[in-house]
């Protein structure tokens, strides 16, 4: 199947599921008066994704109906109020209690589904949508008819049955169903051939932060949709599906226009500015001036009256405020005024789906012209696989280049000094453009330095000055041309200190030494 949205005018006779994230996925919603299954372990979302199903119903004025065989009233309601819900004017049928054919003892309140038919089930719910004629029903385990049918063969007729007559009626159904704790599919796939759709949800637990929860439509005939995983959250409120970010879908017209960072000298270390749309990567070491650089280029984007998000993974917002405000930035004064926005994300309590979901509402709803993501080695932390950190990141900066926002990245590399620092990941061929940050020992101090390294959209400076921060920002000093080896920190000297920045003083003798 492929993973475009249906064209225009398809999407009216689709059964919205009430999840705007899943409706996406599907392409609008589920097809009407068909059969679906929807499978998980215990704790991945199932119930409350049919809750969420039913609810939608409601509001459209539709007559829904919950049946089950082995929760109780109490239980479903007690699910529902813990999202803030009520389940008037849903109907809640146990089959165990529905009718007197079906009680192994009347002084029972529930029943093993051993104890019942599986004729006499399947007569009761017949009877029950006779008499109720629903638009949507869930039936919620239907493992427990799996489980009375005993054989596959039984178990798909069964399916078969119920599939005509509900067709027969007019109704949309979920069909709940558990899978073995991590397993990716049912072990007894003898129903998936009947079914119109499988919808499958899947948990792990990481060893530190909340559990990873995601979503796969492993089957939906006669539809496109989009396949793959897509990341979920359960929230007060309901299931939230973050759809896997496709880039292509958010071409803009394209723009060439050369953006400034309102430092001269780093304009022309970039060769002119960066190209709107396009990315840069600053790397060095923890204190060098990543984030103050980063923090340059979005008090430039601000002054012009633009829109820019930070997105903190390493520190806190009001770490970020007080260091911009300790150098004169001014920054607060655009936050609190909402033309710029920091978000403190929590790498342990976020997925890569909703990071994304986070940078496009920024991008999509609040017209965010800058993005700055400090660090990537945060970001790398809330991933639950590190094979797929690539992956991602490429997708976002393609979206973000496809809608015409600068993207300002920082990478964290270990060490201080010496020629041994690396990062955790390479990262830096995915950038458009990247800037070296070093520290580097010189007359009895610890001195900044910086360099372009890359920049794919024209030329740059192949020169390594010297890097003050100061207020009311950073500083670009002159090329450090009487040095050999500055990048590895230790370098040998051969010229005047007069041409370092503030804080070094002239050598006797010139420093010909």
């Amino acid at each position: 199947m492929t993973t475009q949205p249906p064209p225009e005018g398809a999407l009216d006779d689709r059964v919205p599921t009430g999840i705007a994230g899943l409706d996406h996925i599907l392409g609008g919603g589920l097809l009407p008066h068909q059969l679906y299954i929807i499978e998980g372990d215990s704790g991945a979302g199932k119930t409350t994704l049919a809750l969420q199903f039913l609810l939608a119903g409601r509001r459209q004025g539709e007559r829904t109906l919950w049946c089950t065989l082995s929760e109780t009233e109490d239980q479903l309601r007690t699910t529902a109020r813990s999202h803030g819900w009520d389940l008037d004017g849903i109907e809640i049928c146990n089959l165990a209690l529905s009718d007197a054919s079906l009680r192994a003892d009347a002084q029972y309140t529930f029943f093993s589904p051993g104890d019942i038919e599986l004729d006499d089930v399947t007569k009761a719910v017949m009877t029950v949508v006779e008499r109720l004629k629903p638009s949507r029903v869930v039936f919620d385990p239907f493992s427990d008819v799996r489980l009375l049918a005993q054989d596959p063969l039984r178990y798909r007729r069964q399916v078969l049955s119920l599939r005509e007559f509900f067709a027969g009626r007019g109704c949309t159904v979920l069909l709940v169903q558990e899978l073995p704790r991590g397993a990716l599919t049912s072990d007894d796939n003898s129903a998936e051939g009947v079914v119109q759709g499988v919808i499958s949800l899947h948990q792990s637990v990481p060893d530190y932060g909340r559990k990873r929860r995601r979503i796969n439509v492993h089957k939906l005939r006669g539809v496109r949709f989009r396949d793959g995983f897509h990341d979920v959250s359960i929230e007060t409120g309901g299931l939230r599906v973050y759809p896997r970010l496709v880039a292509s879908e958010h071409f803009d017209e394209f723009t060439n226009e050369v953006i400034s960072s309102g430092v001269p000298e780093l304009d022309a270390l970039l060769g002119g500015g960066l190209n709107r749309g396009t990315s840069l990567l600053a790397m060095g070491p923890a204190g060098v001036g990543k984030s103050t650089l980063a923090g340059q280029f979005a008090l430039a984007a601000l002054r012009r009256g633009e829109r820019v998000a930070f997105f903190l993974f390493d520190e806190s917002s009001r770490a970020f405020v007080a260091r911009s405000e300790g150098l004169g930035m001014g920054l607060y004064q655009y936050v609190k005024g909402g033309q710029a926005v920091l978000k403190q994300v929590d790498p342990a309590e976020f997925t890569p789906g909703e990071f994304a979901h986070l940078v496009r509402r920024a991008v999509e709803q609040d017209e965010t012209q800058l993005v700055v993501i400090d660090s990537l080695s945060g970001y790398l932390n809330g991933m639950p696989d590190e094979r797929f950190l690539s992956m991602h990141l490429h997708e976002l900066l393609t979206y973000l280049s496809y809608r015409n926002t600068l993207t300002i990245l920082t990478a964290n590399e270990h060490g201080i000094v010496g020629d041994n620092l690396h990062g955790a990941v390479d990262v830096s061929y995915l950038a458009d453009a990247a800037v070296m940050l070093r520290y580097f020992e010189a007359f009895g101090g610890v001195r900044r330095s910086i360099s372009a390294v890359k920049r794919r959209m024209g030329p740059h400076e192949i020169l390594i000055r010297e890097l003050t921060i100061a207020p009311p920002g950073i500083h670009i000093g002159e090329p450090l041309e009487g040095f050999r080896g500055v990048l590895t920190g230790q370098p040998t000297y051969a010229g005047s200190s007069g041409k370092l920045g503030p804080g070094v003083q002239q050598l006797d003798g010139g420093g010909d030494e």
